[in-house]
């Protein structure tokens, strides 16, 4: 905490109390943000917004401590979906979001629904939406950053830390135990998760208690794992004697009648809490010490609400021995009338309950979307948090010159694939041009070797986090030589898309994430690309910049058929935004593709995907032109989407209106097409063959 800072505690005598205010000013910011988005802008029809006003109170606490005590400059976070109105709060109390968003959410060029890396206007960490993917993402973020360390700049975020605030309901998604499992994360620091333990999903309040299962889970996979289970007030009681009569009824409840009595009034409660109890008549003689609103505050003082709690238990995590992950059990719907109602993950509050809610924080009607007021200490506290968590404006770090050629002056002969070819651009690349070789990362599922990586892994090596590896000499001479170490700028991670594809999206965000430009390209059998797909949208969807390598492709590996088949990876090339998708069929289109696709990264223009083959095809059938300016006019086309190949019109009787046809085909393909063009030629048809190396573009510019 800056000097600053320590001194307006300091003058308050109690943290808490300025948390407090803070929270209560956050409570009501993000559930005004929702209710107006709904009640009160205009031009938005019968349809209901949504907003989710519940979901945005579990976390009001852990966030609101989080930003305001525990995150120092350069730390990194990603919020759960469902707290961006929180998120967003935050952001406008610090100085950090323009009054004028508050009435935006879930606009047009509004603030978003869930935050957003590319369309939020308050410097957004990690895009979250559905399926885990934002909860997994600081994870690859932080291995990125140790490979930036490790090749260009060895201080680059050095004491970050990177913070997933997770909804519990996210943990069932096999998506986060796929990155919790990888052995390339196996050694992961300074990351930290949160689970915003609400006990609730979208449609009900979960059976039964899993945190058991998860806790073992996180344990297994080498995780700091701790609780913040109860408050302090709870926690004073169960010390008491007989305090464990308490704490054994209520640990020993099911979440679906804990729930229910969060929504009974006192005299209920009294009359539950025994019945919960194996010691019914001590339980009775023990909850009379309270009064009616004293014995509700009791049992609503959850870890997760509470500021001591968190503090103590976020103490107890040291994240430079490993990741962490923190439990803090909260309500869903805390301070609010929906509080533990099984459906109150879309219910918005009424008008009146809005109005009763203002008047319970204290919120004046000249005030509503009012800061706090710069002059009281706590109004001194956000302002200084700010200068504390907003990046101070500095120009954009220039792009690295790294000079990219449009070609290499060479020429690719005999039956070959696009497959080996591509492991020849990449050796060219490494031999040719260093400046661009030396920021080259590739990243493999355990597929390197079949995707023709070999020779570049030989050339650079592979990336280990955890140092160079001595090994006997072995005697046998291998054509893949895997040797590991710092330096190395292959990433090979286990069997899972998934993760190729979170690693991808943050590699491809290094520019702009640590001031360092790389050139990330990652190989896959194309039929799992549907496997990974939700990642990849993510990826792109976040700015990233990248290139994807989809090897082999076609309908079947073999001609005995199988499950492994390429079928609709072009259709979502093709339709996926901010991404080119092509299919080139000989060498020279590919290099071309290639050179022109790290320029696109280099210029942060859009991401690429390449679908390959293993077919070999007989390079001569590509014949270039021998005049500069037009092979140049050829190289444009083919990175555009489409050439002639073949052209009929200088045939003799040529006749458009009469005895023409053009074939379109891409990737292996071609060579079919050119022989049915021949053969046409005999029956006095003149068959136009048109090279599609690139559908994704050509698809664009006809649009």
């Amino acid at each position: 905490m800056s000097t600053q800072l320590k001194n307006i505690v300091d003058s308050t005598n109690n943290m808490n109390t300025i948390l407090q205010e803070i929270q209560d000013r956050l409570l009501w910011l993000s559930m005004y943000m929702v209710d107006y988005a709904n009640h009160t802008r205009k031009n938005r029809g019968d349809l209901k917004v949504g907003g989710h006003q519940s979901s945005s109170a579990s976390v009001l606490s852990l966030m609101t401590f989080l930003y305001f005590e525990y995150m120092n400059s350069g730390d990194r976070i990603s919020i759960k979906p469902h707290a961006s109105p929180v998120y967003h709060a935050i952001q406008y109390l610090i100085g950090n979001l323009d009054e004028k968003y508050l009435n935006t959410l879930r606009g047009f060029h509004g603030l978003q629904a869930y935050p957003s890396r590319t369309k939020d206007p308050d410097n957004v960490d990690f895009s979250t939406g559905s399926v885990g993917l934002g909860a997994v993402a600081p994870n690859f973020s932080w291995l990125t950053e140790e490979f930036v360390r490790n090749h260009f700049n060895p201080d680059s975020g050095k004491d970050r830390k990177y913070i997933s605030l997770v909804g519990d309901a996210e943990l069932d998604e096999g998506s986060v135990w796929e990155a919790i499992g990888d052995p390339t994360l196996s050694d992961v620091k300074n990351v930290l998760w949160v689970v915003d333990l609400n006990r609730q999903s979208l449609d009900r309040i979960i059976p039964g208690i899993r945190v058991g299962a998860w806790r073992e889970m996180f344990s297994a996979n080498g995780w700091q794992v701790v609780d913040a289970k109860y408050g302090n007030k709870l926690q004073n009681v169960f010390k008491e004697p007989n305090g464990e009569i308490l704490r054994n009824a209520i640990d020993g409840m099911s979440n679906e009648l804990y729930q229910r009595l969060l929504r009974l009034d006192s005299a209920a409660l009294r009359d539950w809490l025994p019945r919960a109890s194996r010691f019914p008549d001590e339980m009775t003689k023990m909850i009379s010490r309270w009064d009616d609103q004293e014995l509700k505050d009791l049992f609503l003082n959850l870890g997760g609400h509470d500021f001591d709690t968190l503090r103590e238990t976020f103490a107890q995590v040291n994240l430079n021995q490993g990741p962490a992950v923190i439990f803090a059990y909260t309500f869903k719907g805390w301070k609010l009338p929906t509080i533990g109602d099984p459906q109150n993950h879309s219910v918005n509050l009424t008008v009146e309950q809005m109005e009763e809610l203002r008047k319970t924080l204290k919120i004046r009607k000249n005030q509503i979307t009012s800061r706090i007021d710069p002059k009281t200490n706590t109004g001194k506290f956000c302002i200084e948090t700010g200068k504390k968590l907003i990046p101070k404006k500095s120009l954009p770090t220039p792009i690295p010159s790294v000079k990219i050629p449009s070609g290499f002056g060479r020429t690719y002969g005999g039956k070959m694939s696009t497959q080996q070819i591509f492991g020849l651009v990449l050796t060219e690349i490494s031999r040719n041009v260093p400046e661009l070789s030396k920021r080259v990362v590739t990243v493999s599922p355990d597929v390197a070797s079949s995707t023709n990586l070999g020779g570049w892994i030989n050339k650079v090596g592979v990336w280990t986090n955890g140092g160079n590896h001595s090994l006997p000499e072995e005697e046998v001479t291998r054509a893949l030589q895997w040797i590991e170490s710092e330096k190395g700028q292959h990433i090979e991670l286990g069997i899972s898309e998934n993760n190729l594809f979170m690693l991808l999206g943050q590699l491809g965000l290094s520019y702009e994430m640590n001031d360092e430009l790389l050139f990330p390209i990652g190989t896959l059998y194309d039929p799992f690309l549907r496997r990974g797909l939700d990642a990849f949208v993510y990826s792109v969807y976040s700015g990233s910049k990248f290139i994807l390598v989809g090897t082999p492709s076609g309908i079947t590996l073999g001609p005995e058929g199988g499950a492994h088949q390429s079928l609709i990876t072009p259709s979502i090339g093709v339709e996926l935004p901010e991404l080119s998708f092509y299919e080139p069929c000989f060498g020279q289109e590919l290099e071309w593709i290639i050179l022109s696709s790290l320029e696109n990264i280099r210029t942060r223009t859009e991401s690429t995907y390449l679908r390959l083959s293993s077919q070999r095809v007989d390079q001569s059938l590509f014949n270039p032109p021998q005049d500069p300016k037009f092979l140049e006019l050829l190289r444009k086309q083919v990175i555009y989407g489409a050439y002639k190949l073949i052209d009929r019109s200088v045939e003799h009787d040529y006749n458009p209106k009469s005895n023409v046809v053009n074939i379109a085909c891409s990737g292996v393909m071609v060579p079919e097409a050119i022989k049915a063009s021949n053969n046409l030629l005999e029956e006095g048809i003149f068959a136009n063959v048109i090279n599609v190396t690139g559908p994704g573009p050509l698809y664009r510019e006809f649009q």
